[in-house]
């Protein structure tokens, strides 16, 4: 049996947390195996109490979510409407363009609409089902390594 241990930045906006628990619950809270492999989840999220939410400016913010971003394996981002409101979805986007992460798109809820920056810009686009997000992960860890 192999274990690997992965690296995910979860992208979210705190007007909308309850989206961000369920997928980290989903994601860190329970051992997975697939195949042979064992799975070793590690959250790289921007959480509520982290000091990064505390930066002095957008700058230091900017570079803060940049670095978690670099540190990752795979950048989780919900294809929420939200996001066609949210300036940072687009540097997070921007962050894993640049670092050559491969984005994940999650369609909440089975929400018929999504984003379409969120969806042109991923790798894979899953929906709503705890075995989707995790496969998703899965295979573009995989394509990375």
């Amino acid at each position: 049996m192999s274990a690997h241990q992965i690296h995910i930045f979860i992208s979210h906006s705190w007007k909308y947390s309850g989206v961000y628990k369920t997928l980290a619950d989903w994601i860190f809270e329970e051992n997975w195996l697939i195949g042979q492999a064992s799975l070793n989840f590690r959250n790289f999220s921007v959480p509520k109490d982290d000091p990064i939410h505390d930066a002095p400016t957008d700058k230091a913010l900017k570079n803060a979510i940049f670095n978690q971003i670099a540190r990752s394996h795979v950048i989780v981002i919900p294809t929420g409407m939200y996001t066609h409101y949210s300036d940072w979805i687009q540097k997070e986007i921007d962050a894993a363009n640049s670092y050559s992460k491969p984005i994940l798109a999650v369609n909440p809820r089975g929400q018929e609409r999504a984003s379409g920056i969120v969806v042109e810009n991923s790798a894979e686009h899953v929906g709503w089902t705890k075995k989707s997000v995790i496969n998703g992960i899965w295979k573009l860890y995989q394509s990375g390594t």
